[in-house]
């Protein structure tokens, strides 16, 4: 397994409270529920800090006259309190409920819609699993933090303000000894934060390698198994795993020393209320039960009781404060997703174009960002790709084609013609030169026109969970069932699926793995022609299947190229010799191009390829 599994950005420093104030803005579209969970916080705090009144009171009055008729007035009165605070619990914790579950959902669909912009680039050095953990994990363990967060600040704020405030007026002097707890707790709060943010941080990023090692190790298992290496990934991954089980042992131990710290201090406080309230008890006389000169049993009782209350939501804000920083690694990497700017996307110039032709008539021959929607032909001028600075991939490739041409790009493995189409797709964009569609530079067309006219057809194809209709409707989703079965018919697909059981309703597995590789293809293929694009790329479509399924591929392929512009990489000298343009790539150049007949008679490189390409031809070999 690559060392490369899951590398990530690296984050530094203190709580970035910025950072918090934009996932925040996730929780825009519930202001009502929080509007209301703030309401009931807050009067949670209110019943919290009228209970310790109202129970001190009681004690006073059944010492100082009995059972009275006001004595159970203070009793319904605290019976009432009681209540509403079990109903006001039960709201805030339906509504946090809600909350968490829309935003976690609000923001795994904006990752989604993220990703599906995000350019090629982004995804060459981010394993799938990578992603997964981001989209799954870290959204779960911000969704499930927000809420709380904003209830336990609204509630322990007020909880606090209205203890101190009580106490103060209670008595002053015993006040100021609870309050004393303060700086300590402070004091440890700074200690702590830098030690849980990293081992927090580290945490989050080997959780993500790990979740794209799984991902690495369960789609290749079948290369593991055919090379006997089970017990080599599993040593492997156990460095990863290990890695995991370090540093979440750090983060359990600072957490196990940080929040008792702050639950004995509060306990602190509690007991210097105890000691100085009791010794001012019983500087009083007795006089029915009552100090008098001091302070009253019950008072001292409430006083008690507000010195534990004052420290509870210091013990809950501390474990929020714990939370925030565990869970700032995961809204890094989340809003870090969720700001990535693709690298290649529509110019200014392009989107006021776009936006001008936003509501017009639509017209055939008009595309979205109103140039010439019929593709006539194309132009590589002078192009050059690197993937990295000073390690030429592509160098001065020039070449053009007419609408309805067939263009074969052949080659050693690695000079480069598969990076020729996928500038042509723009999927990524020329370093220098230019990509030319009817003479005006592709950057200057809208990406979602240029990429909407493309039909790709791959080596190995993809073919997503669900039917064969589904995955061939997957080139235009509004096609009617007969439009699907013309289309399969095109490429010769129908036969084969005739023979299945549930024929088009067949489902095809996780990625087509009920399906062989040929037919895989030619479901491909009659999703492409589905698609009717302008300009069709094939990457190989034939080398991966057999003799006999390539002809039925090939008669596929056919079918498909009749009057459309292609592009076709390939190996096997069947598949390319009919091309009106055949361009030998080697080095990032083109050192031939012509015709079949042209280059054979011309005796060069691809002469020597074709000939040993017929030589080999009953093993199956490739022209390259």
């Amino acid at each position: 397994m690559s060392e490369q599994l899951g590398d990530d950005d690296e984050y530094s420093g203190q709580l970035n409270w910025a950072l918090w104030k934009r996932m925040l803005a996730h929780a825009a579209p519930y202001q009502r529920e929080l509007a209301g969970m703030a309401a009931m916080g807050l009067g949670v705090a209110a019943i919290d800090t009228a209970i310790p009144v109202i129970m001190g009171t009681l004690i006073d009055e059944t010492i100082t006259s009995g059972l009275t008729l006001r004595l159970w007035a203070y009793v319904a009165v605290y019976g009432g309190l009681i209540g509403a605070l079990g109903l006001a619990i039960f709201g805030f914790i339906w509504l946090a409920g809600l909350i968490a579950t829309g935003v976690a959902h609000d923001l795994r669909r904006a990752g989604f819609a993220r990703l599906q912009t995000l350019s090629f680039s982004y995804f060459d050095t981010r394993p799938v699993g990578w992603l997964v953990a981001r989209l799954t994990s870290d959204v779960s363990k911000i969704s499930g933090l927000l809420p709380w967060l904003l209830l336990d600040f609204v509630w322990g704020t007020a909880v606090l303000f209205g203890a101190a405030a009580v106490m103060l007026w209670i008595d002053a002097t015993l006040a100021l000894y609870v309050l004393s707890i303060v700086p300590p707790l402070v004091f440890a709060s700074v200690l702590f934060q830098r030690r849980l943010l990293d081992s927090s941080r580290r945490v989050r990023k080997t959780n993500s390698r790990m979740t794209a090692a799984f991902n690495e190790a369960i789609t290749g298992v079948r290369t593991t198994k055919s090379l006997a290496r089970e017990a080599d990934n599993l040593e492997e991954f156990q460095h990863e795993s290990g890695d995991m089980f370090r540093y979440s042992m750090r983060r359990a131990l600072q957490s196990a020393i940080y929040l008792p710290l702050v639950i004995s201090l509060g306990s602190v406080g509690v007991g210097v209320a105890l000691w100085q309230g009791g010794m001012t008890l019983g500087d009083g006389i007795s006089v029915g039960g009552i100090s008098v000169g001091g302070i009253s049993v019950g008072t001292l009782v409430a006083f008690m009781k507000y010195a534990a209350l004052f420290s509870m939501p210091i013990q809950e804000l501390a474990r929020r404060f714990t939370d925030l920083q565990s869970a700032q690694a995961s809204a890094e990497r989340v809003q870090s997703l969720l700001e990535t700017d693709p690298e290649i996307s529509d110019s200014e110039a392009v989107q006021a174009a776009i936006a001008r032709q936003d509501g017009a008539s639509p017209a055939t021959d008009i595309a979205i960002d109103g140039g010439d929607a019929t593709i006539r032909d194309l132009t590589f001028d002078e192009v050059g790709f690197f993937y990295k600075e000073g390690q030429p991939v592509l160098s001065e490739v020039s070449f053009s084609v007419r609408a309805g041409q067939t263009v074969a790009l052949v080659g050693p493995t690695g000079g480069g013609k598969s990076t020729i189409v996928s500038l042509l797709a723009r999927f990524y964009e020329a370093k220098s030169g230019a990509v030319r569609v009817n003479g005006v530079d592709i950057r200057e067309r809208s990406l979602s026109w240029l990429q909407g006219n493309l039909g790709v057809v791959l080596q190995t194809p993809h073919l997503f969970s669900g039917t064969l209709a589904d995955n061939i409707r997957y080139g235009r989703l509004d096609a009617s069932d007969e439009e699907i079965r013309d289309a399969a018919r095109t490429v010769h697909a129908h036969d084969f699926i005739q023979t299945l059981p549930d024929r088009y309703d067949t489902q095809v597995g996780e990625g087509g793995a009920k399906l062989s590789t040929g037919q895989r293809q030619l479901v491909s293929l009659a999703r492409a022609v589905l698609a009717d694009p302008q300009i069709f790329i094939m990457d190989e479509a034939t080398s991966s299947v057999d003799t006999e399924t390539e002809a039925r591929v090939q008669a596929g392929i056919d079918a498909i190229l009749r009057g459309r512009t292609a592009f076709v990489i390939a190996h096997r000298l069947s598949t390319i010799r009919n091309a009106d343009l055949i361009l030998v790539v080697e080095g990032g150049r083109i050192v031939e191009r012509g015709t079949h007949d042209t280059l054979l008679t011309a005796g060069g490189r691809y002469a020597a390829l074709a000939a040993r390409n017929r030589a080999n031809a009953p093993h199956q070999a490739a022209l390259a």
